[in-house]
């Protein structure tokens, strides 16, 4: 009775935080600012992310998950301690039982990682959900069906590719083809072509503001500010949508590779739904403009995003929660268990 159930999406670039009953309560980046002097939190999520590219030497802000699992684990257990804090907030409930998620595709020991920075941050019970299931409950497809529903989680680390039915995923694969890798990919782009140097922050926007997987009704250009590799000196250019697009077309193909994959590793019967159903897109990478329109091109299925592909795996696990599905002091992964 003194329990507080709560969710975490636990994201490479964005954590979201829901507690049972109340839905999402805290969007935050997975950004951590600490003290490299004294090992000291300076600053968690967008503080922390504000500061990336503008500290002084004593002071790193990093992101402590890469690719959906953790890079770092202190610094992700004190993420995890703030966030968990916060959610408790003004509660009476003295313990909160926590609920992640975890990629498809990772090993025991990663998952251990996830389960051990849960419970040393606090919590008292940790189960762990796989995303592409998350996901695929957050978008409201029917995952207890017989027949099969095709996921696609176009994530900030990952983009993972599921194949759902009777509750569980049959096959699945990823790649690191997402979110990050479209701004490193600029990056790269905008030195070969400008001989010009930018920040991840400077990418991310470009990418917002001028990303697409195809030409768009209104696309233009925006203003760019970096450093010249060649004398050092501030300089400012021009970046259109056309050269984002190229900058980012080799990630798209990998994704599509992907996705064609997973379908030759699926049972025909099932294969045979998908293309009745068509697939499903989720993740805060699915925003980037046309990319279902290229993805049916190139499959030639009907491609639909989510209503909330940014909340998707977040609004699953609060579905599970709400469920009242049973928390377990063991991690379940695949049918295996284990403390």
């Amino acid at each position: 009775m003194f329990t507080r159930d709560i969710f975490i999406d636990l994201g490479t670039d964005n954590t979201l935080v829901g507690i049972k009953g109340r839905g999402i309560v805290m969007r935050e980046p997975s950004v951590v600012a600490y003290d490299v002097r004294n090992d000291t939190v300076k600053a968690v999520g967008a503080a922390a992310k504000e500061m990336i590219g503008r500290t002084p030497g004593s002071i790193v802000a990093v992101k402590p998950i890469k690719g959906g699992v953790i890079a770092d684990f202190d610094v992700t257990e004190a993420m995890l301690r703030k966030f968990i804090k916060s959610a408790q907030r003004g509660s009476l409930f003295s313990r909160a039982r926590v609920m992640l998620c975890v990629p498809s595709g990772v090993t025991e020991v990663e998952s251990r990682a996830i389960f051990d920075a849960a419970s040393h941050a606090g919590a008292s019970e940790v189960d762990l959900v796989e995303v592409p299931l998350a996901a695929a409950i957050g978008a409201g497809v029917d995952v207890g069906a017989s027949s099969g529903s095709m996921v696609v989680d176009l994530g900030g680390g990952t983009t993972e590719v599921a194949v759902i039915a009777l509750g569980d995923i049959v096959t699945s694969q990823s790649t690191k083809a997402a979110g990050d890798s479209f701004d490193e990919a600029i990056i790269n782009f905008i030195r070969k072509k400008h001989n010009l140097l930018i920040g991840d922050r400077t990418a991310e926007q470009i990418k917002i503001n001028l990303g697409s997987a195809l030409p768009f009704e209104g696309e233009g250009s925006m203003e760019v500010k970096g450093r010249n590799l060649v004398d050092g000196l501030p300089k400012n250019i021009e970046v259109s949508a056309e050269d984002v697009r190229e900058a980012v077309a080799d990630q798209l193909d990998q994704i599509i590779d992907t996705i064609r994959s997973t379908f030759e590793n699926t049972p025909p019967e099932l294969a045979a739904d998908i293309i009745d159903k068509g697939i499903v897109l989720t993740g805060g990478s699915a925003k980037l403009r046309n990319i279902d329109k290229l993805i049916a091109t190139e499959t030639g299925m009907n491609v639909t995003v989510a209503s909330e592909p940014m909340d998707c795996v977040a609004l699953g696990i609060g579905k599970k929660i709400e469920n009242n599905l049973t928390f377990d002091t063991y991690i379940f992964k695949r049918g295996k268990r284990y403390r």
